[in-house]
């Protein structure tokens, strides 16, 4: 199979979806691969080391993308990449479809075969594409939010850790997951005033087993949510619903309660963020101010550490990768790991939560191809 990657355009995104090792082991299994020059260029991986591994370097997107029956991506097209798209090319990306219905419509006329990283789930329920990026967006989180407590800035003007005699900052943590797992880590290291509030009461245990009793963690509801966040200096929120919008569990209301200078790292902003005031930004224009609150929802967090971001990420999608190459729209019959992350097939949509998300007619995968 000929397999692509691209320049990502999204603004401040340096990752890649294919590194010079990832070319390789592609050559090695008898597949082709094709680089847009300069593409790995964010991640420190020169056209020089692509060309090594047996990468052919065309100048443009578009040559790349008419070049190739699989493109590697890693977030999802934007409008101007929607001329890439066509029948008969399969898209391997991150997409969090759910809550861009644009996106899900130029995905279905130009009847691209569309495979999402963040709904790729294995028969036990963890997500291995999602994982190494939810580690990096949970640290970063709440490295992001240290930061922005402090001065210059709309920031409180608080250490995150307090110090001897003054009481640290309080951090409020929505989810068990990976995201706040890897957000949890930075806070307690930091010696913050953490709570937890998850529904996931045996995800709650292993968080206080693994970090002793350094953080409290409570079962979510309006009230405790409310008085937690009542005051509280920092909220990260790390809530996941699989391919579905997130759930709007923080009220304006609730926002305003923090208090002017408060932050906001909302990183499920990919799939529309559960603050009622969240609304995507960028790493160009990174955050504003709401309710006297600074939201930082910045929907490709790993993008600022893409060395770190890339490694991770194509260790996770190579086999995956080398599966479809192997055996195209077939390994969606043999694999039901990769199956699960189908979205569009052949122009129908086959991600339930997506189709009830956006009010559009579901096709079972098995139909479909």
């Amino acid at each position: 199979m000929k397999v692509g990657t691209i320049t990502e355009t999204k603004i401040e995104e340096y990752r890649v979806g294919l590194t010079p090792q990832g070319v390789r082991a592609l050559s090695r299994a008898g597949h082709q691969a094709f680089v847009q020059r300069g593409a790995g260029l964010g991640s420190t991986f020169p056209d020089e080391q692509y060309e090594a591994a047996g990468a052919a370097l065309l100048p443009t997107a578009a040559e790349v993308a008419r070049s190739v029956d699989m493109l590697v991506k890693v977030k999802e097209p934007l409008p101007p990449e929607y001329p890439l798209l066509r029948s008969g090319l399969i898209l391997f990306t991150y997409l969090h479809l759910a809550p861009l219905p644009e996106l899900t419509r130029a995905l279905l006329e130009s009847a691209v075969d569309s495979v999402a990283y963040e709904t790729v789930r294995r028969p036990d329920g963890s997500l291995p594409l999602l994982f190494p990026m939810s580690q990096v967006a949970g640290r970063m989180a709440a490295e992001v939010g240290a930061q922005l407590l402090k001065k210059p800035g709309p920031g409180r003007g608080k250490l995150l850790g307090g110090i001897t005699g003054v009481a640290p900052a309080r951090a409020v943590v929505l989810g068990a997951g990976t995201v706040s797992t890897a957000a949890c880590r930075v806070l307690v290291a930091l010696e913050a005033r953490t709570t937890v509030l998850s529904r996931d009461l045996r995800r709650l245990f292993a968080l206080e087993s693994q970090f002793r009793g350094r953080l409290s963690t409570r079962v979510i509801n309006p009230a405790a949510l409310a008085e937690e966040l009542e005051g509280a200096d920092l909220l990260i929120s790390g809530v996941l619903v699989p391919g579905d919008v997130a759930p709007k569990l923080v009220s304006r209301e609730m926002v305003q309660s923090m208090g002017s200078g408060a932050v906001i790292v909302d990183v499920s902003v990919d799939q529309g963020g559960v603050c009622e005031t969240s609304r995507p930004t960028t790493h160009a224009e990174p955050t504003y101010v709401e309710e006297g609150v600074l939201h930082y929802c910045v929907a490709n967090m790993p993008g600022a550490v893409p060395r770190t971001s890339t490694e991770a990420l194509t260790a996770a999608t190579l086999p995956y990768v080398l599966r479809l190459a192997d055996l195209g729209l077939d390994a969606l019959r043999e694999d039901a790991t990769l199956a699960a992350g189908a979205s569009t097939i052949r122009g129908k949509l086959v991600s339930q939560p997506v189709a009830e998300a956006q009010g559009l007619p579901y096709t079972p995968l098995e139909q479909a191809l």
